[in-house]
Order: structure tokens, then sequence, then C-alpha cells
């Protein structure tokens, strides 16, 4: 059901369901999209775009390094 949700996105959501359940190609195409939606962000918005992104994966990386630590 959120899959569904998700995947009625305008834009990214064909290119993510191409990318879930597409060829080895279409993935690799979708990493490459998303890098440079981001470098157009970072030339659009400029400093904000890169910080962003890096705090809100502090708690993920966080919480990776406790379930590494944990064992």
């Amino acid at each position: 059901m959120i899959a569904r949700l998700v995947y009625n996105v305008p834009v990214f959501g064909w290119m993510l369901k191409e990318a879930a359940q597409g060829s080895q190609t279409a993935k690799v195409l979708f990493v490459i999209n998303c890098a440079l939606i981001w470098l157009l962000a970072i030339i659009a918005f400029g400093y904000p775009a890169i910080i962003i992104p890096a705090l809100v994966l502090v708690p993920v990386v966080f919480v990776l390094l406790i379930l590494i630590t944990m064992g």
C-alpha cells in the first residue's frame, strides 16, 4: 500500500518503481539521477543543500554505530 502511494508521485515514483522492479541498468541510472538532483540542489540553493542531508543522516549513522558495537 505504501509502495503504491510512493509510486504514484509524479516524477520520482516511476523512477523508484523502475529501480525496484527493473534491471541492473535501471538501478544504476536511478542512483545517477539522485546524485544529479542533489548536485542541482547544491547549485540552486548552495550550502544548505549540502548540510541538510548530512544533518539528517547523523541519527542514522549514530544508530548504526550503536548496532555495530552491540555485536
